[in-house]
């Protein structure tokens, strides 16, 4: 299955999760969660694939860059992963979430 299909089938499940970092940076944004997921699920495509170190696990871990659009046409940049639980995707964890600067 295509891996941004699993991941706006994870975010329409309601199966997210949003940072404290995400979380400010949308108020900084004056972006809501419901926007956020908007523009995921309207994306096209994975901007970027990022390795990346877990600050809090120190394991490695694969991070997906997403821009969408929502809409009303505004742009939004986010960073996630997919956390599995015993080899189960169970949520899509929402890293980073802005609005993009193209």
């Amino acid at each position: 299955m295509d891996l941004l299909v699993r991941i706006k089938r994870l975010i329409l499940a309601g199966n997210v999760i949003f940072t404290t970092k995400a979380a400010l940076e949308m108020s900084a944004d004056d972006l809501t969660r419901a926007l956020v997921c908007e523009a995921i699920v309207a994306a096209a495509a994975i901007t970027k694939k990022l390795r990346s170190k877990n600050p809090l696990t120190g394991e490695r871990e694969t991070l997906y860059v997403i821009k969408g659009l929502t809409y009303d046409g505004i742009l939004i940049y986010t960073k996630g992963k997919i956390a599995k639980i015993r080899e189960q995707e169970v949520f899509y964890v929402l890293i980073s979430s802005k609005r993009a600067i193209n």
